[in-house]
C-alpha cells in the first residue's frame, strides 16, 4: 500500500512538472510611487531654469537698447 501511494505521488509530481506553463499575467504599467519626491526635487530646478531664461531675455533687451543708443549717437 505504501508502495502504491509512493508510486501515485511520483506520477503526480511528474505530471505536474511536465504540464504546460501558465501564461504570464497581462503586464500593467508600473504606478509612479515617488511623484511627490520627484516634484519636490524638480520644483527648484524648474524655477532656476525659468529665472535663467528671464535673465537671458533681459540681457538681450539691454544689449538691443545699448545698440540702439549707439546707433542714434553715431559713435
Amino acid at each position: 500500500m505504501v508502495r502504491k501511494l509512493l508510486m501515485a505521488m511520483t506520477m503526480l509530481a511528474l505530471v505536474a512538472g511536465c504540464s504546460k506553463p501558465q501564461p504570464p499575467e497581462k503586464e500593467r504599467p508600473v504606478e509612479p510611487q515617488a511623484t511627490q519626491l520627484r516634484d519636490a526635487i524638480n520644483a527648484p530646478l524648474d524655477k532656476a531654469k525659468n529665472v535663467q531664461k528671464e535673465l537671458l531675455e533681459a540681457n538681450e533687451r539691454e544689449r538691443a537698447a545699448i545698440d540702439a543708443q549707439e546707433g542714434v549717437d553715431g559713435t
